[in-house]
């Protein structure tokens, strides 16, 4: 199959070459100039640590345009930052964007319900507070196609109804409202809005053959924005059904996704996903205000019909209902500077648009780690745990990918391999390990190194949460305290990842793993013997992923049929490094 046409050069640089592109287009934008991975679009009249209202920071994987760059603009947001398509962006873009538009009264990031998304700017968050940053984070889940709780956090995506928060957030902002009555009132739009999409074709990523998934006459009903398959495939039927369906399913008191009654205001987004022509969204706005207004007893008060959030070239729409009253309306029809929303593009424009430079971090954050001449009992005892730990994850490589090739995308191993052998190749390098705290955040700093996708950020996020328990309790640590910090670093997954017991992720082995561990010192085990205690509960609670149903991460969107053919990758390979920890410190001397 010959790949699609696209206008673009090297598929490679479609998201370098779009901010550069944006950046000549509107003159009150301008981005940070740094290492690759930083792609961050934020307002040019910005000046970094001086701005003295709260700062709106959202992103995501790029290929939604013009979501999000294209709603920075004063009275909306302060910095979008740029994932590759797709993809969500990465820490460190997020904490860039942090340092280079948040003064004294900090800043709300606004994410998207994916977990790739909750995990990165989760982990950016904590980071920008311990720099000393006020940070508050709003996560928005509008997606109405798919069943809700209590299948679980995975069930509310984020979609096009996320715009109405930035706007909403972004006129409370510019009015020089503190962060808690920010965020407050944008978790309030999140509680009230709606959304779900049809799709009459797939979209095709730069560089890739185009999918024949939808064949000709068929549609697909309640689909995300990054191509994946939708709750249902139907007939083509006329925008008039297509558009009730919809709204049905969206105002449904059965389902009770929004609060919208009878009588209610409500505001409606007629929404492109890429490449649907004006004329058939004017088209389907008329008929939806039409049935809001007769079918559904309700009060249009707004009308945005464009492209807002879309999916590249994916033909289609999406409809998103907010219940509003007076002072959403105010904050709606508030002035903003974001094309986007839309609005011209106002003001002289610069014979050339300079970057600014990218924004340290602060000195001597993380100071250069030492590994000492000579090791404590203790020092010994965690370089053992942490080689033999390491080498237990080298060793299920290939079963790890195994596993994840049923339920994943099959590079789970490679992904928790590479993470190892960082880590076996800084142990041996500069490890402080007579220092508990320090050698928790240089494990970290080994996994963050080289890791990519959820297994990584997971642990990232574990060990900077584990860190922060012991940063100030001395050396030795008692196995009391490792027993905290561990606790501390499980809820801190299951936080971000938005995952709990029983959702079949690694936190199936960590939890019972930390209980365990916790019952047992309370009753005054010996602490070897609690931690091969912790060790065996993990084992038996990964083993028992076989028997779940997924509610977290791309494994929710599994067969149970075929979730019951292997455990759970994520949670093996937990098991399997505390299994060898534990037995590594039982028999040192």
């Amino acid at each position: 199959m010959a790949r699609a046409k696209k206008l673009i050069n090297d598929p490679n640089d479609v998201v370098k070459e779009l901010i550069e592109g944006m950046v000549e287009t509107y003159p009150h934008l301008t981005y940070l100039d740094g290492i690759p991975e930083v792609k961050v679009i934020l307002r040019s009249d910005i000046k970094r640590g001086n701005y003295n209202k709260v700062a709106i920071i959202s992103g995501g994987g790029s290929g939604h345009e013009p979501a999000h760059a294209g709603y920075v603009g004063e009275g909306m947001l302060t910095a979008a930052i740029c994932g590759e398509v797709f993809a969500s962006p990465s820490v460190n873009a997020i904490l860039a964007g942090i340092r280079a538009v948040t003064g004294p009264p900090g800043c709300l990031l606004i994410v998207k319900n994916y977990t790739g998304d909750r995990l990165n700017f989760g982990s950016a968050a904590e980071q920008a507070k311990a720099e000393g940053f006020k940070v508050e984070m709003v996560i928005v889940g509008d997606d109405c196609a798919l069943p809700p709780p209590p299948r679980g956090p995975v069930g509310r995506r984020g979609l096009a109804g996320t715009l109405f928060v930035h706007k909403v957030a972004g006129a409370a902002a510019a009015a020089g409202r503190p962060l808690p009555e920010v965020a407050k009132v944008a978790r309030r739009v999140t509680e009230m809005v709606g959304t779900m999409g049809v799709a009459l074709t797939v979209c095709t990523l730069p560089g890739q053959n185009p999918s024949d998934r939808l064949g000709p006459g068929k549609m697909e009903l309640g689909l995300g924005i990054h191509g994946e398959p939708g709750a249902m495939v139907a007939d083509l039927q006329p925008v008039d059904v297509v558009v009730a369906h919809i709204l049905k399913q969206i105002l449904s008191q059965e389902t009770n996704y929004v609060p919208i009654t009878p009588g209610s205001q409500v505001v409606l987004m007629v929404n492109s996903l890429g490449a649907t022509p004006m004329m058939e969204l004017m088209i389907a706005a008329g008929k939806a205000v039409a049935q809001l207004q007769i079918e559904h007893g309700l009060a249009v008060e707004r009308v945005y019909t464009g492209s807002f959030m879309t999916s590249l070239d994916m033909a289609g729409m999406s409809l998103s209902v907010l219940k509003v009253d007076d002072s959403i309306l105010d904050a709606l029809d508030s002035a903003t500077q974001a094309p986007a929303w839309p609005v011209g593009v106002a003001g002289p424009r610069p014979s050339t648009t300079l970057p600014v430079a990218l924004p340290p971090a602060p000195a001597n954050l993380n100071p250069d780690p030492v590994r000492p001449q000579e090791l404590s009992a203790q020092g010994q005892k965690l370089e053992a745990a942490i080689r033999a730990g390491a080498t237990a994850v080298l060793g299920l490589k290939e079963s790890l990918n195994e596993w994840d090739g049923v339920v994943g995308d099959g590079d789970c191993g490679t992904t928790m391999a590479k993470a190892a052998k960082a880590v076996l190749q800084d142990l041996d390098s500069h490890y402080p390990l007579n220092d508990a705290a320090a050698t928790v955040h240089e494990l970290g700093s080994s996994i963050r190194r080289v890791t990519g996708g959820t297994s990584g950020i997971l642990y990232d996020i574990f060990t900077r949460a584990a860190f922060v328990i012991l940063k100030n309790v001395g050396n030795p640590v008692t196995a009391k305290k490792w027993s905290a910090a561990f606790e501390a670093a499980v809820a801190a997954v299951g936080k971000y990842g938005g995952a709990s017991a029983g959702h079949r992720t690694l936190l199936d082995a960590l939890l019972p793993a930390s209980t365990t561990l916790q019952e047992k010192l309370a009753a005054g085990e010996d602490p070897l013997k609690a931690f091969n205690a912790a060790a065996d509960a993990a084992v038996a609670g990964a083993a028992a992923t076989k028997s779940m149903l997924a509610q977290s991460g791309r494994s929710s969107y599994v067969p149970e049929y075929v979730l019951a053919k292997v455990p759970d990758p994520g949670a093996m390979a937990a098991a399997e490094w505390l299994r060898a920890a534990a037995q590594a410190l039982s028999s040192s001397p």
